[in-house]
């Protein structure tokens, strides 16, 4: 199952001139949607329009005054400046819907989760059970990861990513099973999310400082901090200039030692019952392309072969982990010729189709 929520039905009309590409979010949808219904590699996929996140979801994250005065349009003109876009009343709606989408898809992905282990436990099939954790979501917008908690910066107003992970946190909590350390823990323990933009993810990265929660994972260019550098949990720069071997020998490697990693200092969690726990129950993928070489903002040279490679790897690594995954799109300024990052940002979802359909059309 891949479940796609969508939020370009919420137009924003641009001032003349404006350099963030607002069209591409309906243009990239309507062309993974005409792949996908043209595809003969059908699994069940459903494209609904994202929801309209609420204050008290956005809250789990921001500073609920900012949040007010963002909904009500009391930003300073600094403060919009510094956002990247004029305060209008279409910019509210898209906004609560790039953070509600991501949310609903989150939400949507571990309830499907859910439902498929119960089923399973019932049934009692190995077989079924290598799928379980294949109920992948993917909002068509989203990636905001340079919003914090009080303030918004690089076109990000709320972190979607950090508002859909503290939902996930508050709606599933993990419950041990201290009983029998072989049966399965229930809710969710860890998340990780893997950012690679060719921005940091420094909104998500200062959000989650200190939470072991949240693992927040960066790969991105040396050169292109417009803000402070903060610090994630893991940090990969790479000089500007970077082509595919680089990236893509850099990113298997850390995402194998991520995978290696115990993340478990407490001493009292051996034996059994770490064996049956998973590193992470939950996984974001930020899919920027702005590490494209057309790309009119990155500083990378990764060709369309290289971001493909790149999203069969975090694939093969949520596969690996079993778990759940929620794709957003994040950064990608096409130049004069939209073309190449407009097909940059639907294989990304064109391809996480394919990923699934390898699987069979049944993978409950």
């Amino acid at each position: 199952m891949l479940c796609f929520t969508l939020s370009d039905v919420w137009e924003v009309d641009m001032p003349p001139g404006h350099r963030f590409p607002m069209s591409k979010y309906k243009k990239v949808r309507k062309a993974v949607q005409t792949h996908i219904n043209d595809s003969e590699q059908q699994i069940q996929c459903d494209f609904r329009v994202s929801p309209l996140a609420t204050f008290e979801q956005i809250s789990t994250t921001h500073c609920k005054e900012y949040i007010q005065r963002y909904l009500s349009g009391q930003m300073t003109e600094a403060e919009n400046r510094n956002i990247g876009f004029p305060w209008t009343l279409q910019h509210v709606n898209r906004t609560l819907s790039s953070t509600g989408g991501t949310v609903a898809a989150a939400c949507d992905a571990y309830e499907e989760y859910i439902r498929r282990c119960n089923t399973l436990e019932l049934d009692d099939s190995e077989d079924q059970t290598d799928n379980a954790h294949l109920c992948w979501s993917a909002h068509v917008a989203g990636g905001t990861h340079h919003a914090f908690r009080d303030y918004g910066e690089g076109f990000c107003i709320f972190s979607d990513i950090a508002v859909a992970a503290n939902v996930l946190l508050q709606k599933f909590p993990h419950q041990s099973s201290t009983a029998d350390p072989t049966t399965k823990s229930k809710g969710i323990r860890r998340i990780l999310i893997i950012d690679l933009d060719v921005h940091q993810g420094n909104g998500n990265a200062a959000l989650f400082q200190g939470n072991d929660k949240v693992q927040t994972f960066s790969v991105h260019c040396r050169s292109n901090y417009f803000s402070k550098k903060e610090h994630s949990d893991l940090d990969i720069e790479l000089p500007a200039g970077s082509t595919d071997d680089t990236y893509l020998t850099t990113l298997k490697h850390w995402l194998r030692r991520i995978e290696e990693h115990p993340f478990d200092d407490d001493s009292e969690q051996q034996g059994e019952q770490r064996q049956h726990q998973k590193q992470f129950d939950f996984i974001f993928y930020q899919a920027g392309v702005d590490i494209h070489k057309d790309d009119r903002l990155g500083r990378l040279s990764i060709s369309q072969e290289g971001i493909s490679k790149r999203n069969h790897l975090v694939f093969d690594f949520a596969n690996r982990m079993r778990a759940p995954l929620v794709i957003c799109m994040g950064g990608g300024y096409p130049k004069d010729d939209w073309a190449p990052i407009l097909t940059a940002h639907a294989g990304v979802y064109i391809e996480a189709h394919q990923y699934l359909s390898s699987f069979g059309t049944d993978l409950t």
